[in-house]
């Protein structure tokens, strides 16, 4: 319920880098071996432009369009994009917000960038708390939203919060939409932040909620992602490689699934082909290659390069030679500072 947002100050304990990117024309899939970094889709890349001639209403089309069809998870993704833009376009948005103060679109992208503002800072506990207002507004613009209740359980792993209020969240979210990719993300990422170490309560929750979803649904690729995190930590106790490989062979199954060659699910893919690589699948890595096409994610490179379309297009250079293995091993380390989503760095990328 709303009235659960209110309670975010009290959990609160006191106790690294957002790189927004400009936005890029509407475009065609590019050629022959190019490739391009967080490409929009059809539906954003127009919005997108909009923006960058200072106009709003494109924008608040699209995301009353996706609410109107209750598309939530092409919301969630729109509306990181479009806090992404506003936080280096910081007046296209009080332009958009000063036209229509209580618009539901208006409202989730400035919770989601108010957010995106305060994680980066040293302060966040403190700046987290002043936000809590506006995820209120965003969720009360629309009861069946589930978009503002990831951006609160982000909020609570930022502020520290603990388990039982953190139930309370998710228990809000998922009655919303019970197979909400980002939910599903947000949550995992809660719990490999207060459970470090524990892959393997991160793996028995991913694991339950793809058994639960539909076959189609992003949420079959949450275990790949656990097994992302777990390949990554470098800690805790050792998961067996039965798991992680029933890990990637789910989440191959949902990539096959999926339109090929789509920015739609590029991220999904370029996470999934990190995983293949680390567990030495090389043809179904080149297969997943040949499903991304041009469409590099910031996420997972950012992890291992600051250049991360450089570092993609290394690894496909590299994996397409007869054996990859030892050429591979230096792309595939992470660098120590770096930063899963809002794990670490603060960057405003799909999940």
């Amino acid at each position: 319920m709303v009235g659960t947002m209110a309670l975010l100050p009290s959990f609160i304990r006191p106790h690294r880098r957002m790189s927004p990117r400009p936005a890029r024309p509407a475009h065609r899939p590019p050629a022959g071996d190019e490739a391009v970094l967080d490409a929009p889709d059809d539906r954003l890349s127009p919005a997108l432009v909009a923006a960058g001639r200072g106009e709003y209403a494109t924008a608040a089309g699209l995301l009353a369009a996706t609410r109107a069809a209750a598309d939530w998870e092409h919301r969630d993704r729109y509306a990181r994009r479009l806090a992404a833009f506003a936080r280096s376009r910081p007046e296209w948005y009080d332009r958009w917000r000063g036209a229509d103060p209580h618009d539901a679109g208006v409202l989730l992208v400035g919770a989601q960038l108010a957010v995106d503002r305060a994680w980066p800072s040293p302060a966040r506990a403190e700046l987290l708390r002043e936000v809590s207002p506006l995820i209120t507004a965003a969720a009360r613009a629309d009861d069946r939203d589930p978009v503002p209740w990831r951006i609160a359980l982000d909020h609570a792993r930022g502020s520290r919060a603990g388990h039982r209020y953190f139930e309370e969240l998710w228990e809000a979210a998922v009655r919303r939409a019970p197979h909400h990719y980002g939910c599903h993300v947000a949550a995992l990422r809660y719990l490999a932040a207060s459970w470090h170490g524990s892959h393997r309560e991160c793996f028995d929750f991913a694991d339950r909620a793809a058994q639960d979803a539909p076959a189609d649904s992003l949420v079959q690729a949450l275990p790949a992602r656990a097994a992302f995190g777990y390949l990554t930590d470098g800690c805790g106790a050792a998961v067996p490689r039965g798991r992680l490989e029933a890990a990637a062979d789910r989440a191959t199954a949902l990539s096959a699934r999926l339109p090929a060659a789509d920015p739609g699910p590029a991220e999904v893919r370029n996470k999934l082909l990190y995983v293949l690589l680390r567990l030495e699948r090389w043809a179904d890595a080149r297969t997943q290659l040949r499903l991304i096409g041009p469409y590099a994610t910031s996420f997972p490179w950012d992890r291992f390069s600051t250049d991360p379309l450089g570092h993609f297009l290394r690894l496909r250079e590299v994996l397409e030679t007869p054996v990859p293995g030892a050429a591979l091993a230096g792309l595939l380390t992470a660098r120590p500072e770096g930063g899963d989503g809002h794990g670490g760095r603060a960057r405003a990328g799909g999940h």
